[in-house]
């Protein structure tokens, strides 16, 4: 399947919307670093923001302080959670574990 020719003034805008989509994830991902955010708020933002809510769980874990890659990858085995689910994709008793787990 061929993907579709965009114009250029559609692949700027294409561009500049997936650059927001990436700052606004680093950004969300350093306050957890630091500790200016928890994960439960994380979360409630994710409701109301597509961006935040496409955030990958693995990737939101290992920003919290104190979990790595494999703390992070254990504890999504241990809840059941797919090593590529998005905030977006969390069940309501997955994101009850993460909290509880989390908080």
């Amino acid at each position: 399947m061929a993907l579709p020719e965009l114009s250029a003034e559609q692949r700027r805008q294409a561009l500049a919307k997936a650059g927001e989509a990436r700052r606004t994830r680093a950004e969300i991902k350093e306050l957890l670093r630091t500790g200016s955010l928890t994960l439960g708020e994380v979360l409630e933002r994710a409701d109301g923001d597509e961006i935040v809510a496409g955030t990958k769980v693995a990737a939101l874990l290992q920003s919290l302080p104190g979990l790595g890659k494999v703390k992070a990858k254990r504890t999504m085995e241990e809840l059941g959670i797919a090593e590529n689910r998005t905030i977006r994709g969390l069940g309501s008793n997955q994101r009850a574990q993460l909290l509880e787990r989390f908080t």
